[in-house]
Order: structure tokens, then C-alpha cells, then sequence
């Protein structure tokens, strides 16, 4: 590391092809930088630049050392930003897409977030259709499901639980169903994706994805709070999040059916743009999502009060 001064007079003489320019750039007199960069060159026992009246240029050896220089003075100047980044205090606009459901998780947590970061200017687009995070000019997306390779980082947020229900009324007149193939004498509430046009699929357990092909189709939703809407008006069997029906359930407005036959299939994640180092008020904000988000996963599902005789 006692030659580092060297390296960096070197590679300031090879990018403005002159000492005078070098010198200018580091702040100090051409004679130092070419001194510096002569005993480089003694230290090395090679010839790096060559010099001639009007202008100085790499030699085979210096090309080689140069390239390498660069890397090495490019990985250095990340590292001190990196370091300054993470000392800096989180500052300014964060525009996040999500889907619009996503209100129901995030926004309970937002308070906190912004007490926590009073100088990150939160902006939230709440979006069913898959957005281009880059192009839209966003600096992170939450999203759902099984991620497409993308060249976006990502990072889990963690699991959560599907449930099927419907409202009391709609099962004291067409009954509760005990097994999955109970589901083929319901009305079942499906939910369309706005960006596929693909039904959501019921994950049970041990059951293939095609076997609820053949279930009764109701009413089809692009959109899950109208999803929710239709199942507390007794018009059938939805399938939703559990993050999404729970004060419905604990209201009980909606029953959950069928709980033991269905698989944890739920997941969202974070994503944003790739960089070599996070910003301060993105790397705040996913840290705060990692800490929040889903931290009850395993715990069993919302079930309505037993109401007192």
C-alpha cells in the first residue's frame, strides 16, 4: 500500500496523457506526480509510460498495469462511498410500486416508518399490472409469487397463508364443505390476473394444480378487494389472502372453510434496480420490510370468536 500514491499518479498521467493534467486533477505540482510515478516505475523494474515532447502514452506494460490499477482504484472509491453512504441519514423521495392489495400490509406499518425516517418522502403507486420498475423510475416493487429472472435484486419478505370463505349466510343455505371435492356443488368466487388473464390457482394439498379446473365459476374478479366485497354478500367461495379476509373472519362477516386442506403458497418479495451499493433510503426501507413484514407466518389463521351463550 506504500505505492498507492504512485498507482493513482500513474492512472491520472495515463487518463489525461500528461503530468500537467494529472496535476491538476490531484491538486498537486507536475513535478511531484512525475516523480511519483518514476519511482513506481523503479519499484516495478519496468517502464510504464513513454514520454516524448508533446504527449505521454501506456507502454505494453503500462496497459496491463493500468487496466488493473483502475479495478483496483474503482473497488476502493466504492468502498468509501459505500462507507459515507451508510453514515449519511436516509433522505428524499422513495417511489415504491405494489400491488393494490398491498395497502392491507403496508400501509398499517407506514406510521412507523415515517416517524422512524421523517426525511425519506414515501410514494406509493398501487398498481395490479406489473410495472417496469426501471423504466418507470422506480426504486423498489413489491410483488408476489415466483419471481421471473430479471436482472432486478430481490429479497424475500416472507411467506404468508391463503384462505377459502364465504359468508355465514352462504353456508347455512348451500352448506359447509368438508372435502375439496365438496367444492364442485359450490359457487366459487375466482380471481383473474389482470396482467395473464390467468385464474388464480387453489392450492391443496396433495391435489394437482388442474384438479379445481372443474369447480363452478360464480363470479370472476380482477381485482381482490371486490373479491372479498362479493364473498361477504354471499355470493359464494373466495379465495384470497388471509392478510386480506382476517378482521373480515374476526368480524365475522366471512367464515374460513376447508383450513387443514390447504397449502402455504403465499410469498412476496422486494425487488429493485441493480446497483453495486443500496442507497441509504432504500436500503432503509428494505431493511424496515424485512423487519415488519410477515413476522407472523406460522402462526395459524384468523378464526371468528366463539360467541357467549
Amino acid at each position: 500500500m506504500e505505492n498507492l500514491s504512485g498507482i493513482v499518479a500513474f492512472v491520472q498521467t495515463a487518463e489525461a496523457s500528461s503530468f500537467v493534467g494529472a496535476s491538476q486533477r490531484m491538486g498537486i505540482s507536475a513535478s511531484a506526480v512525475g516523480k511519483s510515478v518514476a519511482r513506481l516505475e523503479q519499484h516495478l523494474g519496468v517502464r510504464l509510460l513513454q514520454r516524448s515532447t508533446r504527449r505521454i502514452s501506456l507502454t505494453d506494460d503500462g496497459e496491463r498495469f493500468y487496466d488493473r490499477c483502475r479495478q483496483i482504484l474503482d473497488a476502493l472509491n466504492e468502498a468509501e462511498s459505500m462507507m459515507l453512504q451508510s453514515n449519511a441519514a436516509p433522505r428524499g423521495r422513495l417511489r415504491v410500486s405494489l400491488p393494490t392489495i398491498g395497502y392491507r400490509f403496508l400501509l398499517p406499518i407506514v406510521p412507523e416508518f415515517t416517524e422512524r425516517y421523517p426525511e425519506i418522502d414515501l410514494e406509493l403507486d398501487f398498481n395490479d399490472r406489473i410495472v417496469d420498475v426501471i423504466e418507470g423510475g422506480f426504486d423498489a416493487a413489491i410483488r408476489s409469487g415466483a419471481l421471473p429472472d430479471s436482472q432486478l435484486m430481490a429479497k424475500r419478505l416472507g411467506p404468508f397463508r391463503f384462505v377459502l370463505c364465504a359468508s355465514p349466510a352462504y353456508l347455512k343455505q348451500r352448506g359447509m364443505p368438508l372435502t375439496p371435492a365438496d367444492l364442485a356443488r359450490h359457487a366459487c368466487l375466482r380471481f383473474r390476473f389482470p396482467t395473464s388473464g390467468k385464474f388464480q390457482h387453489w392450492a391443496f394439498r396433495g391435489l394437482p394444480e388442474d384438479a379445481t379446473a372443474h369447480f363452478p365459476t360464480a363470479l370472476t374478479c380482477n381485482n381482490m378487494e371486490a373479491l372479498r366485497a362479493a364473498a361477504e354478500l354471499g355470493l359464494g367461495i373466495a379465495y384470497m389472502p388471509d392478510f386480506l379476509a382476517r378482521d373480515a373472519i374476526l368480524g365475522g362477516t366471512l367464515q374460513s372453510v376447508l383450513t387443514d386442506h390447504l397449502a402455504d403458497a403465499g410469498q412476496f418479495s422486494v425487488l429493485w434496480p441493480p446497483s453495486r451499493q443500496l442507497s441509504p433510503k432504500l436500503r432503509a426501507f428494505v431493511d424496515f420490510l424485512s423487519e415488519k413484514l410477515f413476522r407472523e407466518a406460522d402462526a395459524k389463521p384468523a378464526t371468528a370468536p366463539r360467541k357467549r351463550r
